[in-house]
This record gives C-alpha cells, structure tokens and sequence, in this order.
C-alpha cells in the first residue's frame, strides 16, 4: 500500500516492489554494461591489429567488422535509456531521482552518437589503414559525445548516492560518491596508455550496472 505525505521533509515513496514493465526497464540498465564491455573484449581479442594498450574501443567500429561495435553502440544506449526511464519511475519522489534518471538517459545517448559519428582510424587500427593526420569532424564529434556522456554518469552517480542515502542505502551512497573518482582517473591516466580509459569507462559501466540492480531487487521504503 502506497503512502503519500504532503510534507518535503518526509518524501513519499512506495512500499510496493517495483512493477513489472519497470522492473524489465530496470533490467536494460543492469545488462548494459555487461553487454558492451563483453562484446568489446571479444572483439577486441579477435579483430587483426586491435591492441588494448593502443587503440580505444570505439576503433572497433571501424573496418569491415565495424557494423558489429556500431550495433554494441546501438543495443548499449538503448538498453542505458531503458534502465534510466526505469530508474525514474522508481525513485519517483525520492530526492535526486529525477535528475539521476535524466543524466542517466543523457550518458545513454551518447552511445548512439557514438555509433553515428565513429572515431578516426589510428595506433595501427585498423590494420593497414593510415595514421590521421588530423581529428576529423566525426572524430570530434565522437569524442566531444563521449566526453559529455561520462560526465553526466559522473554528475549522476552524485545525484543518486543522494537518493540511496535518502532510502537508507549509506554504503551505496559513498560507493556511488566514489565512483567518478575512478572513472576519471582512468580517463586522467589515458595520456599513459589507452588501456587506462577503457579501465575507467569500464569501472563508470560497472557501478551502473551495480546501482540498477539494487534498485531493481530492493523496494524504496519510506523515510521516518
């Protein structure tokens, strides 16, 4: 049974579990993850010229296999918009909700920029294609889109530790604090080796992964 409180001290929430279609959206947002990385790994183990400490993932949307990074690209922001339309639903009146949801969907997007704008050819992949010279305009765009993408998840993560800490989760809340920590340094630690980026990328898809799927297995309960 819902409870509602007209008082913004004490902001309602629904004792109920989540409902099933959000539950399934919810889901999108807990596979995402898992599903690119998975993909990119094994692309990137297969594909001739693809070294992790050299080339970026998103490479891998180039040559003739690109189609299958481009389709990563697409399944991924669909699956992150998904989970963030669900996020919305659940943390519906918790503080901070809203706004998670939406940077959520924001970082969703900039995968579907990054399967229409691909990155530049470059360090040897793909094999045989030239160095280029200079950053393309598509290549800006791809990386001006992911720039912007990791930062919302970064703004996000803030957001949502102060939603777990307003349902009570405090651990969550710190780790969600922690997080963009990682996912810059990993990003600071690209000038070394591109292997840093993807670490870092990595860790920002995992802790989204980890905080969907808490709050698809634990019903919000009402502040005291």
């Amino acid at each position: 049974m819902a409870h509602t409180l007209s008082s913004p001290a004490n902001v309602v929430r629904s004792t109920d579990a989540p409902r099933p279609v959000t539950r399934a959206l919810l889901a999108g947002g807990v596979v995402a993850g898992p599903v690119f990385l998975g993909a990119g790994v094994a692309q990137g183990l297969a594909r001739e010229g693809f070294d992790f400490t050299r080339n970026a993932i998103s490479q891998l949307a180039l040559g003739d296999l690109g189609w299958i990074q481009v389709a990563n690209f697409l399944l991924t922001g669909a699956l992150v918009i998904a989970g963030a339309v669900g996020m919305g639903r659940t943390l519906h009146g918790v503080p901070g909700g809203a706004w998670a949801a939406r940077l959520v969907a924001v970082f969703g997007a900039s995968f579907l920029a990054a399967a229409a704008f691909p990155a530049d050819a470059g360090a040897g992949f793909p094999a045989g294609a030239p160095e280029a010279a200079s950053l393309s305009a598509h290549g800006a765009v791809h990386m001006l889109g992911g720039m912007l993408g990791y930062l919302a998840l970064c703004a996000a993560f803030l957001v949502l530790a102060r939603s777990l800490g307003s349902l009570g989760h405090h651990g969550w809340a710190l780790a969600a604090r922690l997080a963009p920590a990682g996912v810059l340094a990993g990003f600071a630690g690209s000038s070394v080796s591109v292997l840093a980026f993807t670490v870092g990328a990595g860790l920002g898809l995992a802790g989204l992964t980890a905080v969907t799927a808490r709050l698809a297995t634990t019903a919000p309960q009402p502040t005291p």
